[in-house]
């Protein structure tokens, strides 16, 4: 997803507890089919029955990538499509995984990329590579004999163009263990989720709730954090609360009027590569709407990395990062 998605420190991402289970980059059993096939998993409402083990997945942006990187797939992988700015790979755990598969693209997932490596399977989501208005959906990649999953942050509501159908941790659970079975690697699956669920339960909580704005991009309107986009619950389980949180969609434009209306505490930043962190910040500091803001008035604005704030195994980390700066905002 180009959702116009402090970065998160190497030993705050290390210290997760990503050891034995989510780090690991080891190859998988070599025979493609086994027992363990057929499986069958639902996936947005949708059931999807393997055959056999994929062999050959392309996936979207960093989040994807990481996911199966997580789970010890690399060597599944014909690789991945990713832009320069999805990166600060080299902080994560599982960064070996990078170096196992291949970069494809820097631009956007096609249909020929896909078809160009050979895929079995593409992993993307909707607005994070699948798309109808571009003709990148997974009803043409099956009209290619190439299977689909979408990431579950992702997942259409059935109202419209809304996204999102279930509580956004749940959705990187629900992954994690859908992969764990087309993969047949559930074990391990389960062993990250559960790490995950512990890294997260164990997280201090602040005194109170400061209010907070996701900021991603955009000066007419900002582009921010509804209450399907995994942002909210890494705002929520870190302490805060998410001042657009009820807005029932995923990544989603809304207006400077809400923001100062519910004058947030806390604005964070997501950083990608265009614009840099540093201008967004500077324009934030300079809209004058904003000038009475909690946030502005007293410079509470903090950077966090696109990977932490979309659907990824780094969600955990971004919780434990994010929740050490809400303690410190003090009432009033």
């Amino acid at each position: 997803m180009r959702t116009k998605a402090v970065a998160v420190a190497a030993a705050t991402l290390l210290a997760l507890g990503l050891t034995a289970c989510g780090a690991e980059i080891a190859p998988g059993p070599a025979a493609a089919a086994s027992a363990h096939y057929p499986v069958t998993v639902d996936n947005c409402g949708e059931k999807l029955t393997f055959s056999h083990r994929p062999a050959r997945v392309v996936t979207n942006d960093v989040n994807m990538a990481e996911l199966m990187f997580s789970l010890g797939l690399a060597d599944r992988m014909a690789g991945y499509v990713m832009p320069d700015d999805k990166g600060r790979v080299d902080r994560v755990a599982w960064k070996d995984g990078y170096q196992q598969t291949s970069w494809l693209s820097r631009k956007s997932l096609t249909k020929e990329i896909a078809l160009d490596a050979g895929a079995d399977l593409v992993f993307a989501g909707w607005h994070y590579g699948f798309d109808e208005g571009s003709g990148v959906t997974p009803q043409a990649f099956k009209a290619l004999g190439i299977d689909s999953y979408v990431l579950s942050e992702s997942c259409r509501s059935g109202r419209g163009s809304e996204r999102g159908v279930m509580d956004p941790l749940d959705a990187l659970y629900t992954d994690l263990t859908n992969l764990g079975e087309i993969f047949d690697v559930r074990d391990r699956a389960d062993r990250l989720v559960a790490d995950f669920r512990a890294s997260i339960a164990a997280v201090p909580q602040p005194g109170r709730r400061p209010s907070v704005f996701l900021y991603d991009s955009g000066q007419d309107k900002p582009y921010t954090a509804g209450r399907f986009a995994a942002a909210d619950r890494i705002i929520d389980r870190a302490g805060g609360s998410n001042i657009m949180g009820d807005l029932a969609d995923s990544w989603v434009t809304a207006g400077w009027e809400s923001v100062v209306r519910r004058d947030p505490e806390v604005i964070v930043i997501n950083d990608y590569a265009t614009p840099s962190a540093e201008e967004k910040r500077a324009f934030l500091k300079s809209f004058p709407p904003l000038a009475g803001v909690s946030a502005i008035r007293n410079d509470r604005i903090v950077v966090m990395d696109y990977a932490d704030l979309v659907e990824s195994p780094r969600n955990p980390a971004a919780i434990s990062t994010l929740a050490a700066y809400l303690r410190t905002v003090p009432a009033g």
